[in-house]
């Protein structure tokens, strides 16, 4: 697997939170499961966030790095139609890891 660009998010009770993870490794579902299983302290570990729904591939880890700048550069409101563009439901795309 090439590397990715991932949004993990969280939805609880009245909120939820968008987290932009730029994984430069070349094991998605490896990084996913350091999250989840809150190997990684930080954001993540914090709010618990543990869906992924949203990921870009790229091969270009500079490309990756401009984009994950540009998305975290965006008001939540654009980072949401983005992401229901192609995940409505806010599904946990790792599920089938």
């Amino acid at each position: 697997m090439t590397p990715e660009q991932c949004v993990f998010a969280h939805m609880g009770p009245k909120r939820y939170y968008v987290y932009i993870m730029s994984n430069r490794s070349n094991n998605l579902e490896r990084r996913v499961y350091q999250h989840k299983s809150k190997q990684i302290q930080g954001f993540t570990a914090k709010y618990n966030l543990t869906r992924l729904v949203y990921y870009e591939e790229t091969t270009d880890v500079v490309s990756a790095i401009s984009r994950e700048k540009t998305i975290k550069g965006w008001l939540r409101v654009k980072k949401i139609t983005l992401i229901e563009s192609v995940n409505p439901t806010w599904k946990d795309l790792s599920a089938s890891f």
